[in-house]
Parts: structure tokens; C-alpha cells; sequence
């Protein structure tokens, strides 16, 4: 049994009412990557440098100038060009934000400057996006995550608590891996192969190309034969950043150990049915312990899914982020 049974939502939340043929985490995992077709996304490329040397890769949608923005995380092996990512996007500007989908170090297409990568505690790339938003003179940033980017995201907000820039009205995050160890553990089952199996093959191939930038500097000996996130984790995450081992940056990096110091109302997402989840990522008491985090669990939705087929193109994560981050921006979410 991998969680509670029962769906966990907050108080005059929407429930989710997934499709009738779509009640399977399996496919709310899959049917949006190869079904979702989005329309109206034409990003604007702006590079920004980083205190290390290296830069990061924003892409705008918006008409700008708005006072309010939206800075979006996607996951593993993700970018901008995520579907989840666009649709947020798209979803946000249409209600009157700008919206910042900012690319991973590597993820943006083109190799960084520095012979290292991202990860899911890499929370000084997503705090430099913040200080440049804030230096564009937007008044009011909201932070939406998904999977990695929403570990990061909730990291991010709980390691800087009440030091949290003034601008940063509040969070909402989905499909998030908060235990971190637990999560790589589950992506072992046997019914997990096939997303373990693509997420080692865009890895490795990730570590290939830093090797061929950064000649003597990245090992590839072993490479080729490694199957799981441990071994990847242990031999490069770790390694690349500074951790002693899988283990080390696991345990360092897992949101759930820093929801306690968020400061922001904040919505955290987790799927009952989803496959990349353990029972250690549905944080419950964590979030009853802090009334900045409202933390819901439907029964459906699989993996950065919650597909809703109606006229508007909205999915239901989508409606969530709307309805929660609009009904705390222009209350000057310093409080």
C-alpha cells in the first residue's frame, strides 16, 4: 500500500473529477505528453548570467509589464517546452500575468558554461530568477512547480521563511517528490520501468554531452551501464554539487523537510495514484503543522496530469493555480 486511501482535500477546494477513461495513474501520466496539443505559446528568449559564471535561460510569455509574474519550474529532464509548463504558462498570461518558464542548467538546449548540472535543491538558480524579476520592477511573483521544480520550489520557500523577498506572493506546487530517496526507490518497481528506463537514457545522454564540453572533468567510465537514480545520483548528482553520495543529497534536498519554515500560503498537489510517489510524499502532517501550506491529495491525476477535457484547454492543476494564487495576489504576501 503506498498511502492513505483517503482523499485529503482542504476545505472549499474543487475536487478532481478526472474523465471516466482516465481513472488510471498510468495513463493521467502518459495521455498529456502524447495527446495534449497547446496552441498560443510563441516564448521571447531572454539569457540571464548567474553569480557563478554560468547563465540561465528564461522564456517570456506575456505582454509584459503587468506588475505580476509567474515563475514556473518544470521537472526531470524537462524545460520550457514542457506541455505542463506551457499550458500553465498560457493558462496565468491569459489571466493577466506575465509568465517566466525558466530552463534548467542544460535544459534550455545548449550545454552551460560549468561542468555541473541542476538538481533538486538548486535553489540559488531559482532565487536568481526571483532578483531579476524583481530588478524588471515587478511587484507581485508567484512560484509554481512541478515534480522537481516543485521539491525545489517548496525548498526554496521553507530554507528562506520569513527572508523570503516581499514580492513572492505565494506558491503552488504538483506531482512533488518529497522525499526524494523514497521516490528514486519507488521508480525501481517493476511496473515503473519504462519511466526509470526513458529518464536514465536523457541522463546519460546529458552526461555525454557535458563530458564532450568539459573534456577530463566528467567520468563516463560506468556510464553505460547504469539502470537506477541511485547509481546516477551517487556517481554525478552528488559528485557535480558537492553532496558525499545519493544518500547525502537525498536527505539534504527533500521539501518535506522544509515545509515547516515556509512563509508563504502555498498549495501543495499530490496525486493519490501517482506512480512516481512513495507514502513519505504525502506530507499531511507536516502541512496541518503549518497554516502557510495547504496540502491536498486527490484520488486522481497521476504524474503532472489532472487532464480535464473541456472547451477552455484548461487542465484541472491548471483551474487549481488560477484559483489559489489569484485569490492571494494584490494582498502583499509579505504579511
Amino acid at each position: 500500500m503506498k498511502t492513505q486511501a483517503t482523499t485529503i482535500i482542504a476545505p472549499g477546494a474543487a475536487v478532481y473529477q478526472p474523465p471516466r477513461w482516465l481513472r488510471n495513474g498510468h495513463l493521467q501520466t502518459v495521455y498529456p505528453s502524447l495527446m495534449r496539443r497547446l496552441s498560443g505559446v510563441h516564448y521571447r528568449r531572454e539569457r540571464v548570467e548567474t553569480p557563478d559564471g554560468d547563465f540561465l535561460d528564461l522564456d517570456w510569455l506575456g505582454p509584459g509589464g503587468t506588475g505580476r509574474a509567474i515563475v514556473l519550474s518544470h521537472g526531470l529532464e524537462g524545460s520550457s517546452g514542457s506541455g505542463y509548463i506551457k499550458g500553465m504558462a498560457r493558462a496565468f498570461v491569459r489571466h493577466g500575468w506575465d509568465a517566466v518558464a525558466w530552463n534548467f542548467r542544460g535544459c534550455s538546449g545548449e550545454v552551460n558554461r560549468r561542468p555541473r548540472s541542476y538538481h533538486a535543491g538548486a535553489t540559488e538558480d531559482l532565487d536568481a530568477v526571483v532578483h531579476h524579476l524583481l530588478g524588471l520592477g515587478y511587484a507581485e511573483i508567484a512560484l509554481v512547480g512541478f515534480s522537481l521544480g516543485g521539491n525545489l520550489t517548496l525548498k526554496y520557500l521553507g530554507e528562506r521563511g520569513d527572508d523570503a523577498v516581499p514580492a513572492i506572493v505565494g506558491g503552488a506546487v504538483f506531482s512533488v517528490p518529497c522525499d526524494l530517496e523514497a521516490c528514486a526507490d519507488t521508480l525501481t518497481r517493476p511496473a515503473n520501468a519504462f519511466y526509470q528506463y526513458r529518464f536514465m537514457i536523457q541522463l546519460r545522454d546529458k552526461i555525454r554531452r557535458l563530458a564532450d564540453q568539459f573534456p577530463g572533468a566528467v567520468e563516463l567510465e560506468g556510464l553505460e551501464a547504469m539502470r537506477t537514480f541511485r547509481e546516477f545520483d551517487n556517481r554525478y548528482t552528488a559528485r557535480m554539487h558537492g553532496f558525499i553520495d545519493a544518500a547525502h543529497y537525498w536527505s539534504t534536498c527533500s521539501s518535506r523537510h522544509f515545509l515547516a519554515g515556509i512563509r508563504r500560503p502555498t498549495l501543495l498537489v499530490n496525486a493519490l495514484d501517482d506512480p512516481f510517489l512513495s507514502r513519505a510524499c504525502y506530507p499531511a502532517r507536516e502541512a496541518a503543522a503549518n497554516p502557510m501550506v495547504v496540502f491536498e491529495a486527490p484520488r486522481h491525476g497521476g504524474h503532472v496530469g489532472f487532464v480535464r477535457l473541456a472547451g477552455d484547454e484548461l487542465y484541472w492543476s491548471e483551474l487549481r493555480a488560477l484559483t489559489f494564487l489569484g485569490s492571494i495576489a494584490g494582498k502583499n504576501g509579505a504579511g
